[in-house]
């Protein structure tokens, strides 16, 4: 194993000297291209989750029926700016934040669980 990497060495010592004429642009294409990559595969579908779950968050209304994210189903009786009461059984009510609010009850949560590829 080691004679393999003895061996080796002397092909990396030998690589051909960079060329000085290159580009600045041309040395950073490759650097652009992963950010531009990051951009179009994380960011741009995060922003976008994020304005559809504030929208969402801004049309709640008292009366709706709703679903948290830890699973208590339950309908709102009254909305500040920060939280929601739910009513979760008769005389029951529980005062929660806002993003503790998953989704409407029967469909699909606003933010799925798990990132879809």
């Amino acid at each position: 194993m080691t004679q393999m990497i003895c061996s080796a060495l002397p092909v990396v010592a030998m690589a051909a000297p960079a060329d000085s004429n290159v580009s600045p642009w041309v040395q950073f294409l490759p650097f652009i291209l992963v950010l531009g990559i990051l951009y179009f595969v994380i960011l741009l579908p995060m922003t976008r989750r994020q304005k559809k779950v504030q929208q969402f968050l801004e049309a709640l209304k008292v009366g709706d029926r709703v679903v948290t994210s830890s699973g208590i189903y339950g309908t709102i009786t009254k909305i500040t700016d920060r939280t929601v009461k739910v009513q979760i059984a008769e005389r029951v009510n529980i005062e929660l934040s806002k993003a503790a609010i998953a989704g409407y009850q029967g469909q699909d949560p606003v933010t799925p669980e798990t990132p879809q590829a």
